[in-house]
């Protein structure tokens, strides 16, 4: 993730992380991206299943029963084990996570092994009471999936009136003060409602926003023609910055983000330097502390049957069970090639990544979007939109 808010208008400096000695289980979690000792935040597809049929969707979900889905009981232990891993945050999604009928058991139980608990969903299911139970069960942060405005998001999510619906989950979480933000994947579609989009995250009073790059896995792939151009790209990027300076500027307190491509931190850090060069150095030095890319290292996702991916969108390759072994004797184990590489990428990267003077803080970018465009995940990320005079 890269911070927009924390980066280019200041709202954290290097000494914000030093205060807390940079460590995993001491940082507040709005610095945990900056710790020196990273363990996983895990995301968990806890359900396959979902109401909705978005054109993106890298699990490729449907609303139907999906057969050897962990237990109650599986999944406990599984939580147990990532408790005493000292794994920061379990990220239950899905599928819808609020489909999955023990996630009131679930929830609440991991929060009181010391997990901070989020969940990830498309909103249109939370109805009044369901935020009601959101908030019992200690629920730090609730992100909702919305894509475009209107009609544009029903089209993206494959039902008609998913956005009033997930405006409504989102209206019930604030109405019993429960944190909630708004996820939207960028596309050739949507990109054209950023400006409604950021009018709509100060009407409603969104805390917090994340911009997500196009990911080219499950349905994402069948859809890769519809990823914005590397100049379509900027012109997002752009518009994100000018967007949150001027919430910053006015006093409007929100957390922007933009997620799934690091090449908006090389771009936030040279726009910095350009405009605000006293602030250069900060800028860099917390990127490299955010480390850029984090598939295999930082991130870490667990699917409905409990096979362990670098990242959510891995679904074709595992590293193993945790039925049959546990997450944390897993995800140390480097014996498996990739693992190691992911681990330790930069000497495997190609091409213009492995010639970028960046990679310290952008790490190779996404090694999946490398494989599915290149079938090499140490080729590079075809949506680097950086210039080669940049990267220098």
């Amino acid at each position: 993730m890269i911070g927009i808010t924390k980066l280019y208008c200041g709202a954290v400096t290097p000494s914000d992380a030093l205060r807390y000695g940079r460590e995993i289980n001491s940082l507040p979690h709005h610095l945990l991206q900056f710790a020196q000792d990273k363990k996983p935040i895990v995301v968990w597809n806890s359900s396959r299943r979902c109401n909705l049929s978005c054109i993106h969707c890298y699990s490729d979900s449907r609303n139907k029963s999906y057969d050897n889905e962990m237990s109650t009981a599986e999944a406990k232990v599984m939580i147990d084990d990532l408790a005493a891993f000292k794994a920061p945050v379990l990220l239950f999604s899905g599928g819808e996570p609020i489909m999955r009928e023990d996630l009131f058991e679930l929830a609440p139980y991991a929060v009181s092994k010391g997990l901070r608990v989020v969940i990830s969903t498309n909103g249109t299911l939370i109805t009044k009471d369901v935020a009601e139970s959101i908030k019992k069960a200690g629920i730090s942060y609730v992100g909702v999936s919305l894509d475009g405005i209107g009609a544009n998001n029903d089209r993206f999510r494959g039902k008609k009136g998913a956005f009033d619906d997930a405006l409504r989950g989102i209206e019930n979480c604030r109405a019993v003060d429960q944190r909630v933000g708004l996820r939207l994947t960028l596309t050739k579609h949507n990109a054209q409602d950023l400006t409604e989009i950021f009018r709509l995250i100060e009407e409603v009073d969104i805390d917090r926003a994340c911009f997500y790059h196009l990911v080219y896995a499950g349905r994402g792939r069948g859809i890769q023609g519809d990823d914005l151009t590397h100049q379509e790209t900027r012109e997002a990027v752009e518009l994100i910055c000018q967007k949150t300076m001027d919430f910053h500027r006015r006093g409007v307190e929100k957390e922007i983000l933009t997620v799934d491509n690091h090449a908006d931190g090389v771009y936030v850090y040279l726009k910095v330097k350009q405009e605000q060069p006293q602030r250069a150095d900060d800028v860099l030095q917390l990127l490299r502390w955010n480390g850029g890319n984090s598939s295999g290292i930082g991130i870490a996702d667990v699917d409905n049957q409990g096979d362990v991916h670098a990242d959510q969108f891995w679904q074709d390759y595992s590293f193993g069970n945790v039925r049959q072994r546990p997450f944390s004797q897993i995800w140390e184990d480097t014996s498996d090639p990739l693992m190691a590489g992911l681990k330790d990428r930069k000497p495997l990267l190609k091409g213009k990544c492995g010639q970028c003077n960046y990679v310290d803080i952008c790490n190779g970018n996404f090694r999946s979007r490398a494989k599915a465009v290149y079938n090499d995940p140490w080729a590079e990320d075809p949506a680097c939109y950086l210039s080669p005079e940049e990267l220098k």
